[in-house]
């Protein structure tokens, strides 16, 4: 990880709420509003862009813990923007402040934590442990 100039990087995304994104599509609730789901998706995508430059060759991250506060519901059609800024880098751990809004509505906002791993080494543990769980159930 290349961390010079990390802390203040901004990444940001977006997306229209279509049908199949609700919460009714979903099973998570039975309403025609934007899931939850995808707010987490949202500040997910805007952290990827934040770290694109930062990232070494082999590097990904993974979320490890989040702090989220859902403030509105938004419907199908509504454009909604969500930025994520690095505000900490500390032992492999990069800290993001997120938000999602519709205009200048807060829709979300969360404190994102994400763990910088090497790609092939993880998804090697991942292939083992998932291995390992399904001999344990047969």
């Amino acid at each position: 990880m290349r961390s010079d100039s990390l802390i203040g990087a901004v990444g940001i995304s977006q997306m229209s709420v279509r049908p199949g994104d609700t919460a009714l599509a979903h099973g998570s609730g039975d309403m025609p509003v934007l899931s939850n789901s995808f707010l987490l998706v949202l500040m997910e995508s805007a952290c990827n862009s934040a770290l694109a430059e930062f990232l070494e060759n082999g590097e990904s991250t993974v979320l490890t813990d989040i702090d989220i506060e859902i403030h509105h519901c938004v419907g199908i059609g509504t454009e909604v923007q969500g930025a994520a800024t690095c505000i900490a880098y500390e032992d492999n751990v990069l800290t993001f402040a997120c938000e999602i809004h519709d205009g200048p509505r807060l829709v979300a906002a969360s404190m994102m934590r994400r763990t910088v791993v090497e790609r092939v080494s993880f998804l090697a543990r991942t292939a083992a442990l998932t291995i390992m769980s399904q001999q344990s159930e047969s």
